[in-house]
């Protein structure tokens, strides 16, 4: 497999986000061969090394080729990175458990690496476990579209707006990033979609020869799951959606982002009830006497840092006020990221010394992250176009989010960007097995419950939801709630939900 790239996170359904999770420009050449026989093979063995991660023992990987347009099976094909991890208790084994990343741009060899020793001691050895490296992600086939390193920073490639408001710049960015990926971005890219994604992992699922798979999908895979399930109903056994984004077929990333503002207001009293609380002070990180005085102070450093960028640790990239407030957008995921956080807050204020950047703000994404990450919620579905009102909604975001200061509602590469065909996202509807089971967390900063509560009325009765107290993002084996780890892993080990939805208390 190729060597790993640094990502960072555009959207976190994340939508944030990834939701979210976004390399110079290669372009790329899918597979001229035809895609070979109609179930596919695996020809399992070691996993390359992941940075910062140790792949647990026994954790395989393989090459999926499927085809580049699944309309035409004889046609180009890419190939899809695939991940294994056999239960360690065979007798007690019922099933293979596909766990899907966030992002868009999340790896799945990653995230199984990083959580599969615990998926499995916590599901009982009950299932094989698997993943995938979405097609443009990781190891698998990969395209960029020269997008220039200065339209690459984070808080670039994002649509924040100018300190007094204006978008101009972002407009003219938006214009000539969708413009490089028309141009050169090429069929690859154009094939980068949640649908590709359901139509590849039942590729993978035909090539493991299972006739179902249960599902955990996080962030943007928990939309990703979603959309298979409802496109195989009969070919998903048990389908966990771990923090939901709205998925309204209407707007489906677009709304995601919209979300952000009121998302990240919910939660950030999370953060300043942690910076004001006494034991902050031994720590060197309280940053005030009441946490009602944190929101005004971080918002009074943002403009301080729009005036005057202060020279970080990063040569040629000084700390910005958009980038201090990306900073807070992605640390409000976990509580384990607020002392970086304010840390970070403690370095701004100070006359001397320079901040230290956090890695996603360090420096320019990999074209080919930013390509894939705009390229998903682009190619899903149509934005509103140029036209319609980009400037007017930020003006009132701002006034009402000062938080995120517009960036969820301004203008971005999708509202010019070029389609093969008019896209038409899958509606998520209550038609299928109810075989689902929700967690959120009420103050998510990225998919919030308002968002995940549409998708839980879409589903019907196929669904069961457990909303979980603690704030953050990804709840599942992820924020520390043992009571809503208890109810997911019961229902994998066992098949039961509860009766109805229920609430988790911290």
């Amino acid at each position: 497999m190729k060597n790993w790239t640094r990502k960072a996170l555009l959207l976190t359904v994340s939508a944030a986000a990834a939701a979210g999770t976004l390399a110079a420009a290669v372009t790329p050449v899918a597979h001229s061969r035809p895609a070979g026989p109609a179930t596919p093979r695996l020809s399992w063995g070691p996993c390359d090394p992941v940075p910062g991660t140790v792949v647990p023992a026994g954790q395989q990987c393989a090459t999926l080729r499927v085809p580049l347009d699944h309309r035409v099976p004889g046609g180009p094909t890419v190939d899809v990175a695939a991940t294994r991890l056999p239960t360690d208790r065979p007798e007690a084994r019922r099933g293979t458990l596909l766990v899907l990343p966030g992002g868009p741009g999340g790896s799945g060899v990653r995230r199984l690496a990083q959580k599969g020793e615990a998926l499995r001691a916590a599901t009982e050895g009950a299932y094989d476990l698997v993943s995938l490296d979405p097609r443009g992600v990781g190891s698998s086939t990969r395209a960029g579209c020269g997008i220039p390193e200065a339209d690459r920073h984070l808080v670039t490639l994002r649509s924040w707006p100018a300190a007094d408001g204006s978008i101009s710049a972002n407009v003219d960015r938006a214009r000539r990033t969708a413009a490089a990926c028309a141009r050169d971005g090429g069929p690859v890219v154009r094939s980068f979609s949640t649908r590709n994604q359901a139509r590849d992992m039942d590729r993978l699922r035909a090539a493991l020869g299972e006739r179902k798979l249960s599902v955990w999908g996080h962030s943007y895979g928990s939309y990703a799951a979603a959309v298979y399930a409802q496109e195989h109903p009969g070919r998903v056994d048990r389908l966990v959606l771990d923090s939901t984004g709205d998925p309204d077929p209407a707007r489906v990333g677009y709304g995601w982002m919209v979300n952000a503002g009121p998302a990240v207001a919910l939660r950030f009293p999370d953060f300043a009830a942690w910076a004001a609380y006494p034991a902050r002070e031994a720590e060197g990180l309280r940053l005030a006497r009441r946490a009602e005085d944190v929101k005004p102070l971080f918002l009074a450093l943002a403009r301080e840092l729009d005036r005057e960028p202060k020279e970080s640790d990063v040569p040629g990239v000084p700390l910005t006020g958009n980038g201090l407030r990306q900073a807070l957008q992605n640390a409000l995921q976990s509580d384990q990221a607020f002392a970086p956080l304010a840390r970070l807050i403690r370095s701004a204020q100070g006359a001397e010394g320079r901040p230290v950047l956090p890695p996603e703000l360090a420096g320019a994404l990999p074209d080919e992250d930013a390509a894939l990450t705009m390229a998903v919620v682009c190619n899903d579905v149509r934005w509103p176009g140029p036209a319609s009102g980009y400037a007017a909604r930020v003006a009132a975001d701002r006034a009402r989010y000062p938080l995120t200061a517009g960036m969820p509602v301004n203008i971005g590469p999708c509202a010019f960007w070029t389609y093969d065909e008019e896209p038409r996202p899958t509606r998520i509807t209550g038609e299928g097995p109810s075989n689902v089971l929700m967690i959120q967390s009420l103050r998510d900063p990225a998919t919030p419950l308002a968002g995940a509560l549409k998708m839980r009325a879409a589903l019907g009765e196929r669904a069961r939801m457990v909303t979980v107290e603690r704030g953050g993002h990804g709840m599942y084996l992820g924020n520390g709630n043992a009571c809503g780890d208890r109810v997911v892993s019961d229902f994998l080990v066992t098949g039961k939900r509860p009766a109805r939805d229920t609430h988790c208390p911290n």
